[in-house]
């Protein structure tokens, strides 16, 4: 019988094509790179990120010391910085969950474990959602917290402080906050009540007294402290403490270099899902509005109608955002855009932390009813909810999205991941 090589080669071929064609078949279209026919989308998206703000991660970095960087890593993750003695803050900021904590709300002294194991552990809960800290401190990461408690302003850091903020640095006045609020770093009892809740800033300044003697005593903590500073050790103080905190967030929390860098500025891959979220981002969906800039945020205050979670930092599950720093009505229920870097591991979202997924995140900007249980709501969370939505300007709101349309914003925002 004679060998006929060519249907030995056809038969070859046959399964290898079969499978290749069963792998274009199972897979999402969408998640294969953008057609050449997309060039002109591709080259649009790319200078509409950068016409809004986008710059090279080079361009975000700032300087920080090793040997103050190192200390602060050490103190950040020190419980003796706690009046209490029992938290620190690492326990609320784990990599583990983008550097937030994965609570709605976040649970302060008292509190053991990490995510949901601190839930019913006996902890204080803080009514907000923890924010993650990539980015803080950079260039131009200037405004601290949900309501913008910190922040400069004519040359002037503006905060709880008053004339008397203990440094000229943003990030430096913000990391001292947490050491002296209630139920974050400070357990809430009568007698803490009784001693501590002044209006008296010599008040948070006999405590962060008491905290840098615990420091200078801790030979652990005081001797790489006085010798980063260059300072005899009875002579350190908790700005420098501070400090060395906020020099380990810079250098630990930086802007890393993302899928989107590298497409924008190293002519990198893109898939057809991502690129339709970026079309959709920058345009019709009107997300670069707010979330514009290097950090994908304008740093102002905005009120979305995301649902009220917990009893809410004004009690009786109410949360009147930024008017609780500036005492303007018209600040009611305003809280600062957050910056997307790592957004898809940050979860839960809102400044109460009541919607599990980005995909609700993003359906709360446009169609918040559809998240919304009316027949479980009292006459004064409908209420509340009937002011932030008339409080939302009409040039921010997105145009209806279909769910397709808000998966592939998904897509898109997830390639600020790192």
């Amino acid at each position: 019988m004679k060998f006929d090589f060519r249907l030995f080669l056809l038969l070859l071929i046959i399964p290898t094509i079969s499978a290749c064609e069963k792998q274009a078949f199972d897979s999402d279209p969408q998640e294969n790179p953008a057609l050449a026919g997309d060039t002109l989308r591709i080259e649009t998206l790319r200078k509409a990120a950068v016409r809004n703000g986008l710059v090279p991660v080079d361009d975000m970095q700032s300087k920080t010391d090793f040997a103050k960087r190192a200390i602060g890593e050490k103190l950040f993750a020190s419980k003796t910085l706690s009046l209490n003695g029992n938290i620190s803050c690492q326990d609320c900021h784990l990599d583990k969950f983008g550097s937030a904590d994965g609570l709605p709300n976040a649970i302060g002294a008292g509190a053991t474990g990490e995510g949901p194991a601190r839930m019913g552990s006996g902890g204080q809960i803080i009514p907000r959602n923890v924010l993650p800290l990539w980015g803080r401190g950079g260039p131009g990461f200037d405004t601290f917290f949900w309501d913008g408690k910190v922040q400069p302003k004519n040359g002037v850091v503006l905060s709880q402080f008053g004339s008397l903020a203990p440094s000229s640095d943003p990030l430096v006045v913000a990391v001292h906050l947490p050491f002296v609020e209630l139920r974050e770093m400070i357990a809430d009892t009568p007698e803490v009540r009784a001693k501590l809740v002044t209006e008296e800033v010599s008040t948070a300044e006999g405590v962060f007294k008491t905290l840098a003697d615990r420091v200078r005593k801790a030979p652990e903590l005081g001797i790489p402290l006085a010798n980063a500073y260059q300072k005899p050790l009875e002579r350190l103080d908790f700005e420098d403490i501070g400090d060395a905190v906020a020099q380990f967030i810079r250098h630990n929390f930086r802007i890393k270099r993302t899928k989107l860098h590298r497409f924008v500025f190293e002519n990198g891959s893109i898939t057809q899902k991502e690129l339709n979220g970026g079309i959709t981002f920058y345009g019709r969906g009107r997300c670069a509005s707010c979330h514009n800039g290097a950090y994908f945020t304008d740093f102002g205050f905005h009120s979305i109608p995301f649902p009220q979670l917990g009893f809410g930092k004004n009690g009786f599950g109410n949360d009147e955002g930024r008017y609780n720093v500036t005492f303007n009505p018209s600040d009611r229920f305003l809280f600062r855009t957050p910056p997307l870097y790592n957004a898809t591991k940050t979860s839960p979202y809102g400044h109460s932390g009541s919607l599990l997924t980005l995909e609700e995140a993003i359906v709360a900007h446009f169609d918040p009813l559809r998240l919304t249980n009316f027949q479980k709501m009292n006459i004064q969370e409908r209420s509340n909810l009937y002011r932030i939505m008339k409080a939302a300007p009409e040039d921010t709101v997105p145009t209806t999205l279909t769910d397709t349309e808000v998966k592939e914003l998904v897509a898109f925002i997830s390639m600020l991941d790192f």
